[in-house]
């Protein structure tokens, strides 16, 4: 998808986190630009831009935030399994 600017960018980046419910990482690996930048378009541009938008994303970022120590620890999980299995 051709992306005109940067708050058309925002605004899509926003949509994809609230669709998905995914992280600010895996949105950046997503559409291939830095985890700075996804935070700065849903955070600072997007206030500017679309404000009911902008507090939708904000929704689902905390929620993210509040399971982040959970996906960590599966994370580890995962890393120690695969090595036992090695």
């Amino acid at each position: 998808m051709q992306v005109e600017g940067i708050d058309d960018r925002s605004i899509l980046l926003a949509k994809h986190i609230i669709e998905t419910k995914d992280t600010v990482r895996k949105t950046a690996k997503l559409f291939g630009i830095s985890k700075s930048t996804v935070h700065k378009d849903v955070t600072e541009r997007l206030e500017r831009i679309n404000k009911s938008l902008y507090l939708e994303v904000q929704k689902v970022l905390e929620q993210n935030k509040r399971e982040r120590h959970i996906r960590g620890g599966i994370a580890t999980r995962e890393k120690y399994k695969a090595r036992a299995l090695s």
